[in-house]
């Protein structure tokens, strides 16, 4: 029997692999991507349609420790918030940090409309006929109260007769050409009236340099208030006689005769009406105020009225 030759079979099959499953996870990092993009985009948003200060602000409030954040601050505050210096809203719009803000504002703007008050006096008096041949007795300066304006004396021309609070018609014509100026601004005003140190024949007893201050300083506020500036402007009319001197000066020198007019700083007006409320609710929480009654205080009848009077013997300027 021959032999023949064996055939090998050969059986392909193919074999489907499968890829094994990712999870998803592309999809996560790709929604990781988009809410970046998002957030980026929205951050470019905020700081292209936000002011400087309220950037500021935000800087501020990254700039604080999570150590001082969280024991309170550093620092006393008024604000029940957990953040020191922030409000109970996220943005700090009610915030303390956000009134430090404001306040910074107000005192930069107060500072410039009082610098352009000065500038606008100062042209005044250069065209103005009613003061330009008062200069000398014309001073104005920036204090950190506001802006000072005083109407001094000089040897030879004095602003009020003598030992009397009856204006020259020089000083009303002056009191008169500053009320354009005083009503282009909101600030409020303190009237005071100083003199020298010659005293009343009397002495403090009668008629003396405190009632002759304070009568001046009430006929300049009328002479302003007759030429249309507003009465709510005037927050204090004040009296000092001669315990105000000018620097540098003696103490019977005509130029310590004068009328002063403080143009207050926003800041300063806010501390005045705050030390008003504070001392009238301590008066009103004293146990003397609340005993006291209407039947304690005299009758209006009763009160009598200082006429002033002229010194006796030389005629001193007051």
């Amino acid at each position: 029997m021959s032999k023949k030759s064996a055939t090998t079979i050969v059986v392909r099959r193919s074999i489907n692999k499968k890829h094994g499953s990712h999870g998803g996870s592309w999809k996560i990092a790709y929604a990781d991507f988009m809410t970046a993009m998002m957030a980026f985009f929205l951050v470019m948003w905020l700081l292209s349609s936000s002011s400087p200060e309220q950037r500021h602000q935000i800087a501020e409030y990254f700039k604080m420790p999570l150590k001082t954040t969280l024991a309170q601050g550093d620092k006393a505050s008024l604000s029940d918030s957990m953040i020191p210096g922030g409000g109970d809203d996220v943005i700090k719009q009610d915030g303390e940090v956000f009134k430090r803000t404001l306040q910074t504002l107000d005192a930069k703007k107060s500072e410039v409309n009082l610098k352009r008050a000065r500038e606008k006096l100062e042209s005044l008096i250069q065209i103005d006929p009613r003061l330009n041949n008062f200069t000398s007795n014309l001073r104005l300066s920036l204090t950190d109260d506001g802006l000072l304006i005083q109407i001094t004396d000089s040897a030879d021309r004095p602003m009020f007769q003598i030992g009397r609070p009856t204006p020259e018609s020089y000083m009303v014509n002056i009191l008169q050409a500053l009320v354009p100026v005083l009503n282009d601004m909101p600030n409020r005003i303190i009237m005071t009236g100083h003199t020298d140190s010659l005293p009343y024949a009397n002495g403090e007893q009668g008629y003396s340099n405190w009632e002759l201050s304070s009568d001046r300083a009430n006929a300049a506020r009328r002479i302003l208030a007759g030429a249309g500036l507003a009465s709510n402007k005037f927050i204090r009319v004040i009296g000092t006689a001669d315990t105000m001197m000018q620097a540098g000066s003696d103490a019977a020198d005509p130029i310590n005769r004068r009328i002063s007019i403080l143009v207050l700083s926003q800041q300063k007006e806010k501390q005045i009406m705050q030390e008003d409320v504070l001392l009238r609710d301590t008066l009103v929480a004293s146990p003397a105020s609340q005993s006291a009654s209407a039947t304690d205080a005299p009758p209006l009848s009763s009160a009598v009225a200082v006429e002033p009077t002229v010194k006796s013997g030389p005629e001193e300027i007051k």
